[in-house]
């Protein structure tokens, strides 16, 4: 297979990914060409020949999509069943229909203080978390806790006032940390909502992409942080992952003026 180049550079696969990934959190949502195309001149060429070949075997059904429906609203009876955090947490963990708990080592429910006025929704858990069983324990989680250390908040505090309460869109861990996939989404949502109203934050930190994509149905983290949104029925603030902070040290300029905005918020409501 003739290896990948950018700009005349070859790329091994680790460094291509990185590229999209770069793409993806700065927005880019579609392909472009380096030169405008004439369509009215594309219209007037003859079309291609295309040499006559045998008929192309049936694709194959994606039969996982086909019984989705039935094991979201199995989702959301198992969710709307649940009077407490513990309940809710023994209800997802039991629920079969989402197909990464086969993989996964440990379901990743929550951390910190549930009655937090912060919760803080993140995307999926890591490798690290995936062997403790808490979200944000492996690097990304070390540099929010020191994130949110810097206004007086943390996972450890008794106080609500101080404390955060901090989970995921998905609770078991997607193969080698790739992005969860849509279904895996809708089958995690009703477990999300159901968290959210018994956790009953102030407010909600949709920490990167996959957190707005379940809280707003959109994607773009770089255009939606630092504005303040509604998201399962309470304010929320967008802010970019710190995994995204990570790789991109100069953007803590901007998380760091979000978290000045989310202190105002709490001081301006307390």
């Amino acid at each position: 297979m003739e290896q990948p180049t950018w700009h005349g550079i070859e790329l091994d696969a680790a460094t291509a990914l990185a590229l999209l990934e770069w793409q993806a959190e700065m927005g880019v949502d579609e392909p472009v060409l380096d030169a405008p195309v004439d369509r009215f001149d594309l219209a007037a060429a003859p079309p291609p020949q295309i040499p006559l070949a045998p008929p192309a075997a049936p694709a194959l059904a994606l039969t996982g999509d086909d019984d989705l429906p039935a094991r979201v609203a199995q989702a959301e009876a198992l969710a709307a069943g649940a009077a407490t955090l513990d309940a809710l947490a023994a209800a997802q963990e039991a629920f079969d229909g989402i197909e990464l708990k086969k993989g996964a080592r440990n379901f990743c429910f929550a951390d910190g203080n549930p009655g937090a006025r912060v919760l803080i929704l993140g995307e999926a858990p890591g490798d690290e978390e995936d062997r403790q069983g808490r979200p944000f324990v492996g690097r990304a989680g070390q540099l929010l806790d020191r994130m949110f250390d810097a206004i007086g908040l943390s996972r450890g505090a008794v106080d609500a006032e101080k404390a955060l309460y901090i989970t995921n869109v998905l609770t078991w861990r997607p193969p080698g940390n790739r992005d969860p996939q849509p279904d895996e989404i809708a089958m995690s949502l009703p477990f999300v909502r159901r968290h959210i109203d018994l956790a009953a934050p102030d407010v909600i930190v949709l920490m990167g992409n996959i957190a707005c994509e379940a809280g707003l149905g959109r994607r773009g983290i770089l255009r939606l942080r630092g504005n303040w949104v509604q998201a399962f029925g309470r304010p929320a603030l967008p802010m970019t992952h710190p995994a995204y902070l990570l790789r991109n040290p100069p953007a803590k300029r901007e998380a760091w003026a979000d978290l000045l905005s989310l202190a105002a918020r709490l001081e301006g409501a307390g």
